[in-house]
């Protein structure tokens, strides 16, 4: 390698050799981890358990890939090259593949037939990968496009076949990925014009889950957006209710093509350009399944970072603290999380302006004394307060806010921006109570047992639990909430209006009559009235897309025609 890259020919010393060896362990174990994390995420929870354990053990005896000859090595213990790449598109053509032969189905390629008999996952896994690569080659990337969209329960297999040969690397190329991702929601791809101007080409991928975005991907690195589809997908989320999520991780994107162009120029960042780098009010979110890359690129190409954050707060280096031992008196800003859960009392303690990460204060009962940073980058913890009179909060917390041992409201000036969960769920009473107008998390409310004084935020980004409310007086609900609403504690409807969107699940389960219900048209998860044994009062929306849990029966989009003359059942236009 030295002498390819103009060193010469070299002496190998034993220091080398164990910085080499360093350098091939930390490379194995980035590569192992890449298939640890996917099999372990959300994302993977379409894969039986089975055929995860024999692709991981499989995979494990995959090794080093050669270009010219398209074919991988047989892994040993000798073998120095990380393990092999994780391309989700050929994974699940793989199990797709071994899933067919255990249902004795027919598999058209005859070559991946002989394979698939040998239940060998690193022969079948590289044969579709060199395949998939292969045809990438003859891909002509234009960006004039049209979306298709697929509905929610369609057959999925036009979906598939569309993504064939064009090496996406999204998982919804298998049959049962993708079965399984259209039985959740709707799922929209844009694709753009080939060397015969026919629209075939996929470039962006939006799942959706109910009515909610499940995610979005394009085919650059990590699955992100390619820069120049940006745009395309800006105007398309105009179109679903949380598309501000969406919007603010269209727009970082943009700043972050912009900041990697500059620094691959050697051009100078301005203030505002290392505020964002390095994520002093907001966190930089992309569309991929990891952090993008150029983030920490840049970072590694940057000499000094505690001359870069001094700029950002214009104060000298020696304020800046890096770890939690320097920091003092003079301290501007701290980069990481300040443990600080072990203190008792706030008194004589002087925190720096800015803390970029966590701040546990989670044992302090009083906020005598406290004196909180002008700005936190994630979560705070006071979850043993017992008062917040006096207490001055920043404007915007980064993460989360627990303050789940307070029962009243009294003097508490919540932050106007909390970009994690909001943990009240010790509040009996909502007097005094001013929320954020935006929560990007949860809100947790579960002990207030009516509405009385009750605003809630315009937009809650993850579940509202609102569990221990027995009646609907004074209750105004947002229209759109991103997670699952838990209404349990409710006995009757009458005077419950629901948001039109629900993310997640809607739990009423506490009713005893459907006197006065009327359903929202779109909930992501499942519609939970277990206290009901009759469906007399009820409306389906139509058509039904959730399934209706109910005290002995459940009313699901496959059985609901059975219910079509019932007469305990008023439907509309089933």
């Amino acid at each position: 390698m030295a002498l390819e890259r103009g060193f010469g020919h070299i002496e190998i010393t034993n220091e080398m050799k164990k910085e080499l060896e360093k350098e091939v362990i930390e490379n194995q174990k980035k590569s192992i981890d890449n298939w640890l994390d996917y099999f372990l995420s959300d994302d993977a929870k379409v894969y039986p358990f089975w055929t995860k354990y024999w692709a991981f053990q499989g995979m494990l005896k995959i090794g080093k890939y050669d270009k010219e000859k398209q074919v991988f090595y047989k892994r040993s213990e000798h073998t120095v090259s990380p393990f092999c790449d994780l391309n989700r598109e050929a994974l699940s053509k793989s199990i797709d593949m071994i899933i067919k032969a255990m249902n004795k189905e027919e598999i058209d390629d005859k070559d991946l037939e002989a394979l698939v008999k040998t239940g060998s996952f690193p022969k079948i896994y590289t044969y579709i990968l060199i395949k998939v690569l292969s045809n990438n080659k003859n891909i002509i990337k234009r960006n004039i496009g049209k979306w298709v969209k697929y509905e929610k329960r369609s057959n999925h297999m036009p979906l598939v076949n569309s993504l064939q040969g064009y090496n996406t690397g999204w998982c919804t190329a298998g049959e049962n990925t993708a079965k399984k991702q259209l039985s959740n929601g709707d799922f929209y791809v844009y694709y753009t014009l080939d060397e015969k101007d026919e629209y075939k080409v996929p470039r962006i991928a939006i799942r959706m889950e109910g009515n909610k975005i499940g995610e979005i991907r394009g085919i650059a690195e990590n699955q992100n957006i390619e820069s120049e589809m940006e745009e395309v997908v800006e105007e398309k989320i105009k179109d679903f209710p949380d598309k501000e999520e969406y919007y603010k991780k269209v727009n970082d994107m943009r700043k972050l093509t912009k900041i990697y162009k500059k620094n691959k120029n050697k051009e100078e960042l301005t203030k505002e350009e290392l505020t964002f780098l390095y994520e002093i009010n907001n966190k930089i979110k992309g569309f991929g399944y990891d952090e993008d890359p150029r983030i920490e690129e840049i970072k590694n190409e940057r000499n000094n970072k505690r001359k870069d954050l001094a700029n950002v707060f214009n104060c000298e280096e020696r304020q800046i603290a890096l770890n939690q031992d320097e920091i003092n008196e003079d301290t501007i800003y701290y980069d990481g999380d300040l443990d600080l859960r072990y203190l008792t009392s706030a008194e004589g303690l002087v925190l720096p302006q800015s803390v970029g990460g966590d701040l546990y204060l989670s044992s302090l009962t009083s906020a005598k004394g406290l004196v909180l940073p002008q700005s936190i980058g994630d979560t705070l913890y006071l979850s043993s307060l017992t008062n917040a009179e006096g207490l001055e909060f920043p404007q915007r917390i980064g993460g989360g806010l627990y303050l789940n041992n307070l029962t009243n409201a009294k003097g508490l000036v919540l932050p106007q921006s909390v970009g994690g969960c909001l943990d009240l769920s010790g509040l009996t009473s909502a007097k005094g109570l001013v929320l954020p107008q935006s929560v990007r998390g949860c809100l947790y409310l579960s002990s207030l047992t009516n509405a009385e004084g009750l605003v809630l935020p315009q937009s809650i980004g993850g579940y509202l639990d609102l569990s221990g409310l027995t009646s609907t007086e004074g209750l105004e609900l947002p229209q759109s909430i991103g997670g699952s609403l838990y209404l349990d504690s409710l006995t009757s409807a009458e005077g419950l209006k629901l948001p039109q969107n629900i993310g997640k699940d809607l739990n009423l389960s506490g009713l005893t009559s459907a006197e006065g219900l009327v359903l929202p048209q779109s909930i992501g998860g499942d519609l939970d009235l277990g206290s009901l044994t009759s469906a007399e009062g009820l409306i389906i929306p139509e058509p039904l897309t959730y399934t209706i849990y109910m005290n002995g029966f459940e009313i699901t989009p496959e059985n609901v025609e059975q219910y079509r003359n019932n007469t305990e059942i008023k439907t509309s236009k089933i």
